[in-house]
């Protein structure tokens, strides 16, 4: 059996991962083949807390184009968050893994209210955390949101599951050729406005000396992969 190289970890998933080749909806063979990878990483005995994005099902500035005020718009994409992590829990459970989604925002028929040391909790106690509604607050993003609950519960990283094998120079996917970078500073990112997360995430992240690891979701086992410290993605440290 694999020995993980970290001990408690925060996933982000973007919203458009529950979709698959969609690009919107729900993907049921996309969320089963999360919820096995999941649950392959929980029985190496990892602390695993995980942040979803909504933007398969709407985003802010959707709600702009709409007509509709940017904090309205940028609520509407927090409730969004919370129908992903309801789905992401029910796969979950099928699949065996004790979950329990936490909320930014009080609904307290669905989930439970963040709470930090709660949630610390349920880590200790085997079950994987689902935070969702970002942080609460207009104008800031699922990206933020991730980072300020990996430093909140004291996350080893964040592991960013994307499309992509990692950071590229360019967009793999519209220049071919793009170069894959296996390893990079807060400040390159920077420097080079590399889009590996908002601004202020990654500021965060320095800040706290939060490692990131870019990889790609939609290789079966990346995630066992990317605990176990085999070298996979982009880490940005």
């Amino acid at each position: 059996m694999p020995k993980p190289r970290y001990k408690r970890v925060l996933l982000k998933l973007s919203g458009e991962a529950l979709a698959g080749g969609a690009g919107t909806g729900f993907d049921p063979q996309m969320l089963e083949s999360i919820a096995r990878q999941v649950r392959e990483v929980h029985r190496l005995g990892v602390e695993l807390g995980m942040v979803v994005g909504g933007g398969n099902l709407f985003r802010g500035p959707m709600g702009e184009a709409m007509g509709l005020e940017r904090v309205t718009g940028d609520t509407m994409g927090m409730l969004a968050t919370v129908m992903n992590a309801l789905a992401l829990q029910d796969q979950l459970e099928k699949a065996g893994v004790f979950t329990r989604v936490q909320t930014a925002l009080e609904m307290q028929k669905l989930a439970e209210p963040f709470i930090r040391r709660r949630a610390i909790r349920h880590l200790e106690k085997g079950r994987v955390v689902v935070f969702a509604a970002g942080t609460g607050n207009p104008y800031f993003t699922t990206d933020t949101a991730a980072v300020l609950r990996a430093i909140e519960i004291g996350a080893e990283v964040i592991l960013k599951a994307t499309q992509v094998e990692g950071i590229y120079d360019a967009d793999p996917r519209k220049v071919p050729g793009a170069k894959l970078h296996r390893k990079l500073s807060y400040q390159e990112v920077f420097q080079r406005r590399l889009k590996v997360m908002d601004t202020t995430a990654v500021t965060l992240c320095e800040e706290n000396k939060l490692p990131i690891l870019v990889f790609n979701l939609h290789r079966e086992g990346n995630i066992r992969r990317a605990v176990c410290g085999e070298k996979i993605g982009t880490l940005v440290n």
